[in-house]
């Protein structure tokens, strides 16, 4: 039986037959796991990994799609916190944000997912984790359907702020768990004394860890590859350095500046991009190159090959806490990984709040979510670059 004033069917897009496809019949979840939330969702944001879920068939039919949501809290699971570990593995606590009913959140959600595949963020009511859900500002409202696009700046609004979850997340988790950083707001003294190179700095995942990378003074210097016509919000987003990807002597440019870098984020991560990336790396030094698929060494020629580095991967996903199920693929749950980014978006959410994180461009899309699986089909051909589609409910 549903709660009053939930109907018992929503509107959501699903996968079906190789393709996105809206249905009006899907029924609404009854029950609100611990530490969760019912939200009625007001925007959501568009992601490559939608379009590859089909693809590439790491789903099932009918599974729910889409990872970016924000929305009104309407149910609470019991408690309002999360599960996860209320201390780190140092003793000190670990304080969880907690929600109430009529709370606007903004949150990650593993859409397609083979384990839960009646929840994902493209629906008119989600179930989201406290885990990975950050508290929107009271001073933000929908931007509204008559407005078409979002200058990048300070989050001041639900459907900038949806543009954040996934890529926040997994630059969170890429920095402060798998790199090892500290979770320190503008220390005086730079972590690592040594840069960090992002190749990709304009997408997504790209903008956020520049961000992120800055605010923590977690390198020495920060280095961006993208199109130089992404320069200006490249450098004003905390870049110290950008590169162009287009010019053919881009790694002998880089090279040649920096023989020193010992952290590289490949957030393209394509064959040809870890290739290159995997060429800037210091020659003597201990590397860690981070890459967001599955490429692995097999993926770098023999002849380039050095033992001084090492290629690593990162999972959003093992965020729930759960085994995960990706195609051919199955990882075991990782609890250390969901603590610390758990413990990441704690320490973030107030300061998005407080305006000290900015989002990217947004173009705003007004059929919500009958928009949807034509703007899927613009991130699969290729159409949408430097910006973020988000579509309002």
């Amino acid at each position: 039986m549903q709660p009053q004033g939930v109907p018992n069917s929503m509107k959501a897009v699903v996968i079906d037959d190789g393709n996105a496809f809206v249905k009006t019949d899907v029924p609404v979840a009854t029950y609100i796991p611990e530490g969760h939330m019912l939200i009625k969702t007001a925007a959501v944001a568009l992601n490559t990994s939608e379009w590859k879920h089909i693809d590439y068939k790491l789903a099932k039919k009918g599974a729910i799609m889409g990872c970016d949501v924000v929305g009104e809290v309407i149910l609470l699971g019991s408690p309002t916190f999360s599960e996860f570990a209320r201390r780190d593995s140092s003793g000190d606590e670990i304080v969880q944000q907690e929600f109430k009913v009529g709370d606007f959140v903004y949150s990650f959600v593993h859409g397609s997912s083979n384990r839960t595949p009646d929840n994902g963020a493209l629906a008119e009511y989600v179930v989201v984790d406290s885990a990975t859900t950050l508290l929107a500002s009271t001073d933000w409202k929908s931007v509204g359907k008559s407005v078409d696009f979002i200058a990048p700046g300070p989050v001041k609004s639900l459907e900038a702020a949806v543009s954040l979850p996934v890529s926040l997340t997994t630059a969170g988790g890429i920095l402060f768990h798998d790199l090892r950083n500290r979770l320190e707001w503008e220390p005086i003294k730079s972590q690592n004394d040594f840069p960090l190179l992002v190749w990709g700095g304009a997408t997504g995942v790209g903008l956020l860890t520049i961000q992120l990378a800055k605010r923590t003074h977690s390198y020495s210097k920060i280095i961006a590859v993208a199109s130089k016509k992404h320069e200006a919000l490249l450098k004003e987003f905390g870049a110290d350095d950008v590169f162009d990807y287009h010019d053919k002597d881009v790694v002998q440019q880089i090279k040649s500046k920096y023989n020193n870098i010992q952290h590289l984020i490949d957030a393209v991560s394509e064959q040809y991009t870890i290739r290159q990336v995997y060429q800037c790396a210091a020659d003597d030094l201990p590397v860690t190159i981070m890459q967001l698929v599955f490429l692995t060494i097999n993926d770098i020629p023999t002849e380039i090959r050095r033992d001084n580095v090492k290629i690593i991967s990162t999972l959003i996903y093992s965020v729930t806490g759960y085994e995960v199920k990706i195609g051919e693929y199955t990882f075991p749950p990782n609890p250390i990984y969901r603590r610390d980014v758990s413990k990441f978006i704690n320490f973030i959410a107030p300061k998005i709040q407080q305006g000290g994180i900015s989002n990217m461009p947004v173009k705003i899309c007004k059929n919500g979510l009958d928009d949807v699986p034509g703007l899927i089909d613009k991130l699969r051909k290729g159409e949408v670059r430097g910006e973020k589609l988000v579509t309002i409910l």
